[in-house]
C-alpha cells in the first residue's frame, strides 16, 4: 500500500492498521535517520512535543518521497492522490497506514486543520508536471505550497495559529525553500528540473541551455548574487519570527535563519559555481550556529529597554497562543 515496496523509507514500516505506539515508533526511527542539513528535532525542544514533531516530519517525508523517489510521474500523481485520501481518513480516525495513524493523533491533540498537510500535497504534484519556472513570483508561488505548510505547522505544533507569525514563518520557510534551490541547482537538473527563475537568468545573460549544460561562468555566478540577495531578505523579514514567540521556542526558530543563512554562505564560499557542487554545512559549523543562537538569546533580556520586564512579555505571548 502507498509505495511500500518502492521507498527505502519503507523498510521499516509496520503494518497497516497497527498500534499507535507502533506507529509512534516508526516516526520517531524515520525523523531520527535522515539526511538534512539540521536535526528534526533538537534537544531544546519540549519533550512534550517531540513525538508530535516526529510524526509530522514523517508526513512530510512520506509525501516528499512519493513525489521525489517514484520514478514514474503518473504513478507518482496515484500515490498522491491515495496520500490524500488516506490523510482524510486520518482525520476521521479511520487511518490505516502507520504514518497517517501517528499524525492523525498529533492533529487532534495540537488542533490542526488539515489544509497545511493537504497544500504539501498541491506542491508535490506540481513537481511531477512543471520542471521550470519563468517568473520569481512563479518560484514564490511554489513555494507557497511546498513550504510554508511546513511552518505553519510547526506554529500550530507550538501552540500559535494568528495571521501575524503564520506571515513571519511563511518569509522565513520561502527563504529556506529558495536556499534550498540555490543548494541544489545540481541535484536538481538530475531530476530534469530548474526552479531558478528563467526571467532572472536571461536579466544576467543565463540562458536555459547554459543551465543544463552546467555552464558557469561570471554571468551564472552574478545571477546567484542576486538570488543570495533575494533569499536573505526574506530571512530578514521573517526574523522577527524568534521574538513572537516564548521562550522555549526562541532558539528553534532562531537557527532555522541561521541555518538557511549559513546555506547562503556554504554557496558563496564555493563561488557561487552549486552546477558543479553542492556545499554543506558541517557538524563544526551547526554547532556554532546553535552557540550563538543561545548566546543571542542568553543576551536578549539584557537588551531590552521595556519596563515591563520578561516575565510580563512571556505572559503575553503565552497568552496569544491558540488565540
Amino acid at each position: 500500500m502507498l509505495g511500500r515496496d518502492e521507498l527505502e523509507i519503507a523498510k521499516n514500516l509496520p503494518a497497516d492498521g497497527c498500534a499507535l505506539a507502533e506507529a509512534q515508533q516508526y516516526t520517531r526511527w524515520l525523523a531520527t535517520h535522515h539526511y538534512e542539513n539540521f536535526s528534526v528535532v533538537s534537544w531544546l525542544l519540549p519533550s512534550r512535543l517531540h513525538q508530535h514533531f516526529y510524526n509530522v516530519y514523517a508526513y512530510c517525508r512520506w509525501a516528499d518521497d512519493l513525489g521525489d523517489e517514484v520514478k514514474d510521474a503518473k504513478h507518482a500523481l496515484k500515490l498522491l492522490d491515495e496520500w490524500d485520501e488516506e490523510l482524510q481518513r486520518a482525520y476521521r480516525c479511520e487511518a490505516k497506514h502507520p504514518v497517517l495513524i501517528a499524525v492523525g493523533e498529533t492533529a487532534r491533540a495540537c488542533d490542526i486543520p488539515i489544509e497545511p498537510f493537504r497544500d504539501l500535497l498541491i506542491a508535490f504534484r506540481q513537481d511531477q508536471t512543471v520542471h521550470r519556472y519563468s517568473t520569481w513570483d512563479g518560484v514564490i508561488e511554489y513555494c507557497r505550497y511546498s513550504a510554508n505548510p511546513v511552518g505553519r505547522l510547526v506554529l500550530y505544533l507550538m501552540g500559535y495559529r494568528d495571521a501575524e507569525r503564520q506571515a513571519l514563518s511563511d518569509a522565513t520557510c520561502t527563504a529556506l525553500q529558495l536556499a534550498n534551490f540555490w543548494q541544489d541547482v545540481a541535484r536538481d537538473l538530475e531530476k530534469g528540473r530548474i526552479y531558478i527563475p528563467l526571467d532572472l537568468a536571461a536579466a544576467h545573460g543565463v540562458a536555459e541551455k547554459d543551465i543544463t549544460d552546467k555552464n558557469f561562468d561570471e554571468r551564472f555566478a552574478s545571477l546567484m548574487k542576486d538570488l543570495i540577495s533575494r533569499t536573505r531578505a526574506l530571512f530578514k523579514t521573517g526574523s522577527a519570527l524568534a521574538n513572537r514567540v516564548s521562550a522555549e521556542f526562541r532558539v528553534d526558530v532562531e537557527l532555522f535563519t541561521r541555518g538557511g543563512c549559513a546555506v547562503l554562505d556554504a554557496i558563496e564560499a564555493i563561488g557561487y559555481d552549486t552546477l558543479h557542487h553542492r556545499p554543506a554545512i558541517s557538524r563544526r559549523i551547526q554547532a556554532r550556529l546553535l552557540g550563538r543562537a543561545m548566546i543571542s538569546r542568553i543576551a536578549a533580556p539584557f537588551r531590552r529597554t521595556t519596563n515591563n520586564g520578561s516575565r510580563t512579555e512571556e505572559a503575553s505571548l503565552a497568552a496569544d497562543r491558540h488565540a
